[in-house]
């Protein structure tokens, strides 16, 4: 099946093209939008970087649009948004890096895995099938969604407490209720039940091929006090992508949330990546 991909994404693909630089690919989770990177598209632009921000398949443009329009967002599964990031990857003259956050985390697992990426990092990774820890946190923060089985055809706001509790919990609440009105949108249902069911069902979309040897250097990068995705799941993540005969490495970042490419301390996170993505490409 062919992708149609948006006009800001084809012409993200022909100026990356046309700089001849390495292209880094961003790819967002639940519950945001491609401009939560634009702070650090300017990061990488100014490191001679070509970044670009494409959306999951019908992602609104803007917030507003998106809390207007909820519905857009239902139905959108793991498999159906790796393969759009995929099939615009294909499009790139050079291999990217590829960065990614939360569910944007296990995509840019899943296309390292396809060996598609020159080198990637995942900030706080949604589990993939094989990832075994439940952290009771993790469990409280998938709730507002796994508790209705109807929710995997819908899409999910986030109340802001539940978004407090899920990603802003390590700010203050002045900026956790700036962070939920500058970025927060609804959510597609499907993934989390995706996730949530991947280690029953062998055909789940939410696995990662890590031991393809062309997968690339890895950093899985985690938030100290992310109740979302805890240590337990991302340094799980980690020991099954260790096996992996490229660089791999996971770093905890003390005292931060699940927030952490958005709140105030975002530089730090992209500074990081930066320099790990540097090691590897040029």
């Amino acid at each position: 099946m062919s992708t149609t991909f948006t006009e800001p994404e084809a012409l993200e693909v022909d100026d990356a093209n046309a700089t001849g630089l390495t292209p880094v690919v961003f790819v967002h989770g639940l519950w945001l939008l491609p401009s939560s990177w634009d702070r650090w598209i300017e990061v990488f632009r100014e490191a001679g970087y070509a970044p670009l921000t494409p959306g999951w398949p019908d992602d609104p443009e803007t917030v507003e649009e998106a809390n207007a329009h909820p519905e857009v967002f239902a139905h959108k599964t793991v498999g159906q948004v790796a393969d759009h990031f995929a099939d615009l990857i294909g499009k790139l003259d050079k291999k990217p890096a590829v960065i990614g956050h939360s569910f944007g985390g296990l995509l840019t697992q899943i296309i390292a895995g396809r060996g598609l990426s020159a080198a990637s990092v995942a900030i706080d990774p949604a589990p993939f099938r094989g990832v075994l820890p439940l952290p009771i946190s993790a469990l409280k923060s998938a709730r507002p969604v796994l508790g209705n089985p109807a929710n995997r055809n819908r899409a999910v706001p986030l109340t802001y407490d539940q978004f407090r509790f899920g990603f802003a919990n390590a700010v203050s609440e002045e900026e956790a209720k700036e962070l939920y009105n500058t970025y927060a949108v609804p959510g597609s249902g499907a993934p989390l039940f995706q996730a949530a069911s991947a280690n029953l069902n062998p055909w789940t979309e939410a696995k990662v091929n890590s031991k393809n040897p062309d997968r690339g250097p890895l950093l899985i990068v985690s938030g100290e006090k992310d109740n979302t995705v805890p240590w337990a799941i991302a340094n799980a993540s980690y020991k099954k992508q260790k096996r992996n005969d490229a660089v791999t490495e996971i770093v905890e970042v003390p005292n931060r949330g699940h927030s952490l490419t958005i709140d105030s301390g975002w530089r730090e996170v992209a500074d990081k990546a930066l320099a790990f993505i540097k090691r590897f490409t040029k």
